[in-house]
Formats: structure tokens, sequence, C-alpha cells
């Protein structure tokens, strides 16, 4: 399974110009907990850089700067690791997890931000398949129910065996 199809479309994005003011209303505005930095907000592209809510946190309020004159460019990480829409889901969480991120941005084959896959994406895609896992056990219960015979008819044809067998 790709992530192309799983991964949300980009619906928040920056510029490295935007003051962190900006930006965290942007993520409220999105409920997001994340913004794609872009060089052009209009097209989405290039992608430049990641802003989190915890970048905000650590690296701007939580050492006294002031949020209205820091631009999204001082504190946004510039690298980033990104994946690509025809890569497979589990090479995604390997991903996620050797490098431990969150979050990755999606890019398509000419390199656009397509989307963002995260780790609450992943959580949700392997819960839908463990559900599917269920059902599947459940199916084949329900078959095996059906066409084994009950014990009493091997009972009885154990029985007709044992009786012809004897005489």
């Amino acid at each position: 399974m790709n992530i192309g199809a799983r991964a949300h479309p980009v619906v928040a994005t920056a510029t490295p110009q935007t003051t962190v003011v900006e930006a965290a209303r942007l993520m409220r505005e999105h409920h997001v907990g994340a913004l794609m930095v872009t060089e052009d907000a209009q097209t989405g592209a290039p992608l430049v850089g990641i802003l989190t809510d915890r970048d905000l946190i650590v690296e701007v309020i939580g050492v006294g700067l002031d949020p209205n004159l820091i631009l999204v460019g001082d504190v946004m990480s510039s690298r980033v690791v990104v994946a690509h829409d025809g890569d497979d889901i589990f090479d995604a969480v390997r991903l996620m997890r050797s490098k431990g991120v969150r979050r990755l941005p999606v890019l398509d084959r000419e390199s656009h931000l397509v989307g963002i896959l995260s780790m609450d994406d992943l959580l949700d895609i392997l819960v839908d398949e463990l559900g599917g896992m269920v059902k599947t056990i459940s199916k084949g219960e329900a078959r095996e129910a059906r066409t084994r015979p009950a014990p009493s008819d091997l009972a009885a044809a154990q029985n007709l065996r044992s009786a012809s067998a004897g005489r």
C-alpha cells in the first residue's frame, strides 16, 4: 500500500518570511501541529522546511523571544525528512522511526508537495488493517463451522466403520 493515497493533502503552508505569530494563527485555523514551509505560498513549491508547534514553544516562547519579530525561517527545521507518494506504508514507518520524526511531507515525482503523513495517520491505517484481519478471522471461523461435519456425524461414521470392520 503506497502512502500517496493515504497522505492528507497539505492545507497549511507558510513561507520563511511569515512571522511566528502568523504561523501560530495558521496552525490554529487549520487545526494542525505543523506547517510546511515553501518558498511560494501559492504553489506550495519548493518545500524548504517544516515548522512544528514544538518549534514555536521551544525555540521562541520558551526562551522569551518576541513572536512578532521572529520569522518562520529563523526557527523552522530546514533538514526535512520526506517520503514520496509511491513509497510503501511500511517504508514510511521505518523512515519515521529511524529519523525520529512524527510527520512526513509527501512529494510527487517532480518533488512537489502533495500531502503530509503523520503518526496519527499511520495508526488509523494500522487500525483499519487490523480490523480487516479480525473480520477475516471471523469469516474463516464461520466458514469452518458451516463446512466441517458436526462431531456427532463423525462419531456416527466412525461407529459404522467400526461395525463394518468387525463383521
